[in-house]
């Protein structure tokens, strides 16, 4: 398995924006495909970074989604919602795999 790690900067003004964005994630990625990890907002600290992690069997799983990404409408409209208000300001793709054994750890 494979996690694409997706660093956005955001518009620190439009944090709301950004959380509808990627909650309509929350529905499209599953239907295309994607194990959604989950997506992350700024807390405390820097308050223009966020995190979507998306987890994909292969590299071959991952062009597959991409190809279903491209033709799903709702997926197009959230895209271009997103263009539309200027909420991502930068997008970095990162492939990572895990270590075994030091995921999911519960603490004790």
């Amino acid at each position: 398995m494979i996690t694409c790690v997706i660093r956005y900067q955001i518009d620190p003004f439009q944090r709301d924006a950004f959380k509808e964005y990627a909650e309509n994630w929350g529905r499209i990625i599953p239907r295309c495909g994607g194990y959604l990890v989950g997506y992350f907002l700024p807390h405390e600290g820097t308050n223009d970074v966020a995190w979507g992690l998306i987890a994909f069997d292969s590299l071959a799983a991952y062009e597959t989604y991409r190809a279903r990404l491209k033709s799903d409408p709702e997926a197009m409209d959230n895209f271009a919602m997103a263009q539309n208000k200027r909420l991502i300001l930068r997008e970095e793709r990162n492939f990572v795999q895990v270590v075994e054994g030091t995921f999911g750890l519960p603490p004790k």
